[in-house]
């Protein structure tokens, strides 16, 4: 079995080979040896986990973090928007009238409407 080569030959030989062949084959001996990791970190797991008699779990097995609503993404982005608007309201109304207060508002609701956007589009 290949696991049971040492690690440190293998990065040896990995480097030997990168010097041999030039560094238009890197990529591909940059991901053969970080394979040989992967296997051999995953089989030294493995070996801890049945050591101490646990069951070792497939790979990506297990709960999954649940995808969030669009309603859920909104949420933060709305009541910023109110939070924001409030102040911003008080100000625009008192420095520049009605004229300011339109352009406030208008310009919250093109932020919220692009942000709903943005999520409907990703979810």
């Amino acid at each position: 079995m290949h696991l049971e080569r040492p690690l440190r030959e293998d990065l040896k030989a990995t480097l030997d080979a990168r010097r041999d062949l030039g560094p238009d084959y890197e990529k591909a001996l940059v991901e053969s040896f970080a394979d040989r990791l992967d296997e051999t970190i995953a089989g030294r797991v493995r070996a801890e986990l049945a050591a101490q008699g646990a069951e070792p779990a497939a790979y990506g097995a297990g709960p999954r973090p649940k995808a969030k609503s669009p309603a859920s993404t909104m949420t933060p982005i709305v009541l910023g928007s109110l939070g924001i608007g409030v102040p911003l309201t008080a100000i625009a109304a008192g420095q520049a009238g009605l004229l300011g207060l339109a352009i406030t508002w208008i310009a919250i609701v093109v932020i919220n409407v692009a942000a709903a956007s943005a999520v409907m589009r990703r979810g």
